[in-house]
């Protein structure tokens, strides 16, 4: 079946331009665990290291890094976001650049990492030119930010969300249907699953998306992968805000994403009386390490 323009991947990609300011202020951040845990899996510190992090966005995992003690450089195809990010971090060096074409130079760094963003490149590209740039014994991170659907009014909100962009597109099958940013049920990845029930259903989740990240690449690299749970209290109307900065919500349009809100905070209130939710999150790492 035949994707609408609307709907394509590009679109997507390029839809962030337009509220970076909406990302920045409201995406969820990762917790310090998640870069102690990158650094076992890599042996190796991130402290010292040189490390280039590939569709940086508006600099939430890049700040990070730097904070960590890394030599960090940003790279960022897009024009918004880019401009997010320098107004917010005009200390920290950034080019634009793709995963698929990296400019930099061949063994230049020691981690490459992508938060959030590697589902937006053709692995088949993205993965050698990696492996280019990374020096001998440097590491390819990649980690994506997945809600926890044992928690049960996650698991209900993400049903709703399907819900939604099922009626919305009955007859867009592979794109806004699929809901490729759909913040609850599925990664920024597009790779959704039936919602679990428990939490072997989500450990069969996390085993799907990790087969997904390297589709289409040359070879499936060695690698390891952890999970690493964490949780966030914020405002119904920031978590609203994060859900509708979702790519598949930016291309949907402002009228019906708004109605779609604006219903979901009414049900949210009867949940969280008091206004506050926690979000509740696996961050799903995978760490392959050139040889």
């Amino acid at each position: 079946m035949t994707t609408h323009p609307r709907f394509s991947h590009t679109t997507r990609a390029h839809s962030f331009n337009t509220a970076a300011a909406q990302y920045a202020a409201n995406r969820p951040s990762y917790p310090p665990a998640l870069f102690t845990t990158i650094e076992d899996l890599a042996a190796r510190p991130l402290k010292g290291a040189k490390v280039v992090d590939v569709g940086a966005g508006t600099g939430i995992s890049t700040t990070l890094l730097h904070a960590r003690g890394a030599d960090v450089i940003a790279v960022e195809p897009g024009e918004g976001m880019a401009a997010e990010f320098r107004r917010a971090h005009p200390d920290i060096p950034l080019v634009r650049g793709t995963g698929d074409t990296l400019p930099l130079a061949t063994a230049s760094a020691d981690f490459l990492t992508y938060a959030q963003s590697w589902h937006w490149t053709n692995p088949a590209h993205s993965l050698p030119e990696a492996f280019r740039v990374l020096r001998p014994g440097g590491a390819l991170a990649l980690w994506w930010n997945t809600s926890a659907l044992d928690v049960p009014w996650i698991a209900a909100q993400a049903q709703r969300i399907d819900q939604y962009f099922e009626d919305a597109h009955p007859t867009e099958e592979g794109t806004a249907t699929k809901a490729e940013e759909g913040a609850a049920t599925k990664t920024e990845e597009g790779t959704a699953t039936k919602t679990p029930k428990d939490t072997e259903s989500s450990r069969r989740a996390v085993g799907f998306l990790t087969e997904r990240a390297f589709k289409g690449a040359p070879e499936t690299p060695p690698h390891t992968q952890r999970v690493v749970r964490w949780s966030r209290h914020v405002p119904v109307d920031t978590h609203l805000a994060n859900i509708g900065s979702h790519s598949a919500f930016l291309i949907q349009g402002k009228e019906d994403t708004d109605a779609f809100l604006a219903e979901e905070r009414t049900r949210l209130l009867e949940t969280f009386p008091d206004g506050r939710v926690e979000e509740v999150y696996d961050v799903l790492v995978i760490v392959a390490t050139r040889s």
